[in-house]
């Protein structure tokens, strides 16, 4: 008897960025995992706590969402962040494969 049923099992090669940037009171240190899986949705992690999310341009303006996914202290920090992933999440990667 198998124990565990595959769902998938894929293998690319997937553009990653890494960026740190401060603030007026905190340093953040995101991983961006460009790759053709989750729809076009780039895997952030955040470095100092190892949560990451899938961010797409809504979620990205969703500040409640940020600070709550990446474990925010205040909504000032949150909007920096928002700010930060308006500037530099990269979603031009996703625009032939999915328009």
């Amino acid at each position: 008897m198998e124990l565990f049923e595959t769902l998938y099992d894929e293998h690319e090669r997937a553009d990653v960025r890494f960026v740190g940037f401060t603030t007026d009171h905190i340093r953040y240190d995101f991983g961006i995992v460009y790759t053709q899986m989750f729809f076009g949705k780039p895997l952030v992690i955040c470095m100092q706590s190892g949560r990451s999310a899938l961010l797409d341009s809504s979620d990205i303006k969703n500040i409640e969402y940020l600070k709550k996914v990446f474990c925010i202290s205040s909504l000032k920090e949150a909007e920096d962040v928002s700010l930060f992933f308006k500037q530099y999440l990269s979603t031009s990667f996703y625009i032939e494969q999915y328009t």
